[in-house]
C-alpha cells in the first residue's frame, strides 16, 4: 500500500444461504476498498467472528437460524462497538427495518443492491454517516411523516396498560390487526395478545363494542364537521 492510500475496510459477511453468502463474498472480492475477512452462516457465528477478527463492518442478513440478524446486531453493537453493521436483506418492511435500526445497524440495503452501492454503504457507516439505500430512505421519510395518534384521555380506564390503550385507539380508528402491527412495529401475534387482554379487562366481546367503548371513555373523539 502506498503512502496516503486508504486501508480497505475489513468486512465479515453473515448470511445463512450458502450460495448467497458465497456470491456476496465473491462480489466484494472484486471491488476496491473492501477486504472480506470472514463469512458466517448465522448470527451466532457472526458474533463469534467479530470477537475473533475485529472487522470494521458486518454485512448482516436478518432471517437466520439460531440467532437472527437483529439480535446479532444488538450483541455486536453492545459488546464490540468498534464494528459497524450494515443490514443486507431481502426484506424492506417496517417489521424488518425498524428493529434492525433500533438494534444499532447503521446501514440498510436490500439484496438487489449493486457492488458499488454496498461499498458506498460500508464507507458511509465507517465515516459516521448512515448507509441507507434510496428506497429505505424514502420508507423512513414516509414513516416519519405519518402523524402519531394523540391520546385524548389522561388516564387509561379499567386498568388498561398504555400499550393496550394504544391498540384500542387504533381499533377505534378502523385499523386491522396487521395494520396495527405495522404501525407499532410488533408482530400480529403481539397485537392479538393485547386485544385479548384489553377485552378481558373491559368485558368487551368484539371490535364493534371496542369502538363504542373507546368513544364512550373519551379515548378518541368524533371527527370535526
Amino acid at each position: 500500500m502506498t503512502e496516503g492510500e486508504k486501508k480497505p475496510a475489513r468486512v465479515v459477511v453473515a448470511d445463512d444461504q450458502t450460495v448467497v453468502r458465497e456470491g456476496i463474498v465473491m462480489l466484494l472480492g472484486l471491488l476496491p476498498g473492501v477486504e472480506v475477512v470472514g463469512a458466517a452462516g448465522d448470527g451466532e457465528e457472526a458474533v463469534r467472528l467479530v470477537a475473533e477478527l475485529s472487522p470494521d463492518v458486518v454485512l448482516m442478513d436478518l432471517r437466520m437460524p439460531r440467532c437472527d440478524g437483529v439480535e446479532a446486531t444488538r450483541r455486536i453493537r453492545s459488546e464490540y462497538p468498534g464494528t459497524q453493521v450494515v443490514v443486507l436483506t431481502t426484506f424492506a418492511d417496517d417489521e424488518s427495518l425498524f428493529p434492525a435500526l433500533r438494534a444499532g445497524a447503521r446501514g440498510y440495503l436490500t439484496k438487489d443492491a449493486g457492488g458499488d452501492e454496498i461499498v458506498r454503504a460500508v464507507e458511509s457507516v465507517l465515516s459516521g454517516d448512515a448507509g441507507l439505500s434510496p428506497s429505505i430512505q424514502r420508507r423512513l421519510l414516509e414513516r416519519l411523516s405519518q402523524p402519531e395518534p394523540v391520546p385524548v384521555a389522561t388516564e387509561a380506564p379499567d386498568g388498561l396498560t398504555a400499550r393496550e390503550t394504544e391498540v384500542l385507539v387504533l381499533i377505534a380508528e378502523g385499523l386491522t390487526n396487521q395494520e396495527i402491527a405495522r404501525k407499532l412495529h410488533v408482530s400480529t401475534a403481539t397485537v392479538k395478545t393485547h386485544i385479548n387482554n384489553l377485552f378481558a379487562k373491559t368485558g368487551l366481546k368484539d371490535r364493534a363494542q371496542a369502538v363504542r367503548y373507546a368513544y364512550g371513555k373519551g379515548l378518541v373523539r368524533p371527527p370535526a364537521d
